[in-house]
């Protein structure tokens, strides 16, 4: 991820970590010839330090071959790696044993762009092992990679490695699929007065419904609920059960709380880098049981920082008009303001009145209302919505008066003209309180459904 280059790239984001990215021409066949479809990036620290990784992936039942390629990497690294290999164009999901020996092709030949280790530090990072490369795919399901033309790519990009924004946009570009603009954020933080970087990329803008869980790393995976794949990397020096843990608890609040159409992809990936390129020589890693105030400082960073990666993909939602934000409060806990707020954000009522611009409060209660919530801590009952004590607000993103539709389950007289006004907007946000039942609260973004949604995905095979 870092090199001892210098930016020579003017960027119009805050400074980036500094970087090694190989994005390069392959022309799959299944994308526009000419179109970046591939991207390595590599961790080479100048100071050898490690490189902590932790991942979060679909819990699709037909995980993709890079899914559980880059799982079994970091299970037998125990949180380490140096590099990650993207193609965009086909998703080598659904494939067979073809499908994993290509996955398992990519790693081998992006390990090779790796220099040796000159880490000389004691412990887990410092030692050597098969495979240091995560891997992600996407595009169509069903069909074999072009993988003579992406190990090419892989091995011509040896010589084009670059640490300016320009490499970092291109890179972003390479993950694009029926994405319209590539997504790529940068953010500066402190944590006891070091000055640190986080800066990633994400794509999606159909099959946008994540639940992604943890790498086996350090838990095992637990059954939850074109494709969510997303990259971040920081130069702070982070333990990996640390990093797993703040990029699980930051995935929930941000990727697993999106959605464009309900539909959960088989490649959806989140990888997280930190090779403490920024840690002052002397410093050991953060870590949640032995440092928690510095912890949880990075935890907060990372939670804000992937919420602005995951907006992105709404607002390039496939035929989107609207960016929505759906915030449930008054819940019994934070899962079950989860709950609701999902599935307010996945009804094809709600975001078809949403495109509509109509004002359909009652198509949000019927979504809210169908959602069951957790026992009461106290007597084991379950825990049932009073319908007499919700409220429905619509909030406008201008600043303006909200708009209250419910109150305590009465209906307001409504002025539809404001109403209307309000959802003309680009954005704006349902407030949904259900009266007390907890201090739970959680957002989720979504979007409407448009006449181009259906034509896109009428066009495109996924």
């Amino acid at each position: 991820m870092v090199d001892s280059g210098t930016s020579t790239s003017p960027s119009p984001l805050p400074p980036f970590p500094r970087a090694t990215f190989s994005p390069v021409y392959t022309q799959e066949s299944k994308k526009v010839a000419g179109k970046l479809d591939v991207a390595v990036i590599l961790s080479t620290p100048p100071n050898g330090k490690p490189t902590a990784a932790a991942a979060c992936f679909t819990r699709n039942a037909f995980k993709a071959a890079p899914v559980l390629v880059s799982n079994d990497v970091l299970k037998r690294n125990g949180g380490y790696v140096r590099g990650v290999v993207v193609n965009s164009g086909c998703a080598n999901a659904v494939t067979g044993k073809q499908g994993m020996e290509d996955a398992w092709a990519m790693v081998r030949e992006t390990d090779a762009l790796l220099p040796a280790s000159t880490s000389t530090e004691e412990g887990e990072g410092s030692k050597k092992f098969a495979h240091e490369t995560l891997v992600m795919s996407t595009g169509v399901i069903g069909q074999t990679l072009p993988i003579s033309k992406i190990l090419a790519g892989i091995q011509q990009s040896k010589s084009t490695l670059s640490s300016d924004f320009s490499a970092w946009e291109r890179a972003a570009k390479a993950f694009m699929t029926t994405d319209t603009f590539p997504k790529l954020r940068s953010r500066v933080f402190t944590i006891g007065g070091v000055e640190y970087r986080l800066a990633g990329m994400d794509k999606g803008a159909g099959m946008i419904h994540p639940d992604m869980g943890p790498a086996d790393t350090f838990s095992t995976p637990k059954q939850l609920h074109a494709t969510l794949l997303g990259c971040i990397m920081t130069d702070a020096a982070v333990t990996p059960r640390s990093l797993q843990s703040a990029l699980t608890y930051a995935v929930d609040r941000s990727f697993n709380s999106i959605s464009v159409d309900g539909e959960m992809s088989t490649n959806d990936s989140i990888y997280l880098l930190a090779n403490g390129a920024a840690a002052p020589s002397n410093s050991v890693p953060i870590d949640e049981e032995t440092d928690p105030e510095n912890y949880e400082v990075f935890k907060k960073e990372l939670t804000d920082f992937a919420a602005d990666l995951a907006k992105l993909v709404v607002r390039d939602g496939e035929g989107a008009t609207k960016f929505v934000t759906v915030t449930v409060k008054g819940a019994p806990s934070y899962k079950d303001a989860h709950s609701v707020a999902s599935r307010i954000s996945t009804s094809a009522l709600v975001k078809t009145a949403l495109y509509g611009e109509d004002a359909n409060w009652g198509r949000i209660l019927a979504a809210t209302g169908s959602v069951p919530l957790s026992p009461s801590s106290t007597t084991g009952e379950p825990t049932v919505i009073d319908p007499t004590k919700v409220s429905v607000t619509i909030v406008p993103a201008d600043g303006t008066a909200p708009l209250p539709v419910l109150v305590n389950g009465e209906p307001e007289n409504v002025d539809e003209d404001r109403a209307k006004e309000i959802m003309t907007q680009e954005d704006f946000e349902l407030l949904v309180d259900l009266g007390g039942l907890g201090d739970g609260e959680a957002q989720y973004w979504t979007c409407d459904f448009s006449y181009e949604y259906v034509s896109i995905n009428g066009d495109y095979r996924s």
